[in-house]
């Protein structure tokens, strides 16, 4: 088993920036890639950012390009996403998901992912 710990959520006005944090402990070496996902109130859960530990390639959405930046902290098993520019249009619950990941591909599917997160809530006013 693996469990994932988010925090750094909040609340923040437009332009600002919030960075979220995921603790990865347990049995990690189960998982390959570590991504965020989003959803917004009444909207499906979309991927917003991968990366995959061993040091291969991140992706991000399009929506989200120059602005949000994923990074890690191998020391720390502790992945970042790091939100700058913030939209309202951002605001939703961030979910953290690790997974076995086979081929290196976006957008992520869910379906990969078999280990998520309790969620952060990002609020974002204009």
């Amino acid at each position: 088993q693996v469990q994932l710990a988010e925090s750094g959520g909040g609340s923040v006005q437009a332009g600002g920036s919030l960075r979220l944090s995921c603790a990865a402990s347990g049995n990690i070496k189960r998982v390959n890639c570590i991504g965020w996902f989003r959803q917004a109130a009444g909207k499906e859960r979309e991927p917003v950012a991968v990366i995959y530990p061993d040091g291969g390639p991140t992706y991000s959405a399009a929506s989200v390009k120059g602005r949000f930046a994923i990074s890690q902290d191998n020391a720390k098993n502790t992945v970042y996403l790091q939100m700058n520019s913030l939209k309202p249009e951002d605001t939703a619950m961030y979910y953290c998901a690790a997974g076995l990941v086979v081929g290196r591909k976006w957008p992520a599917r869910e379906a990969d992912f078999d280990y998520w997160g309790q969620g952060a809530q990002v609020t974002v006013s204009s």
